[in-house]
């Protein structure tokens, strides 16, 4: 991959990065900023299912983030964009799709198919 390429992912990712904590920051001040008070039950039990929603999808993101450094860190180490498999070079258009990947869509595929098969 060309340095020109290296600095567009790295990017992206910086971007993703950043969005995400953005996000979490504004979970956080929402959580700790909410003084609601429901005297309905109903009310209270979606809120609390809300906001169970909303914290699965943060820790989502928080492994989303772990995935994103290691993709830096293999940008600086220069092995980002190839398979971690076959090692073959990732397609430009599925970095597009996922910027973390560590597999090319031949081997993810691969992959998929034994875990649908195993069951998982």
């Amino acid at each position: 991959m060309d340095k020109e390429k290296q600095a567009y992912f790295e990017q992206k990712l910086e971007d993703m990065t950043n969005n995400l904590l953005s996000e979490a920051e504004k979970t956080i001040h929402e959580m700790t900023d909410s003084s609601d008070n429901y005297p309905d039950p109903t009310d209270r039990a979606t809120a609390e299912s809300d906001r169970n929603f909303e914290l699965r999808i943060r820790d989502r993101e928080r492994k989303l983030i772990a995935k994103i450094k290691a993709a830096m860190e293999r940008i600086k180490d220069g092995t980002y964009g190839f398979c971690d498999e076959c090692g073959e070079e990732i397609t430009h258009k599925r970095l597009e799709a996922r910027p973390v990947t560590t597999l090319c869509i031949d081997c993810k595929t691969k992959q998929e198919n034994y875990e649908k098969a195993q069951g998982k």
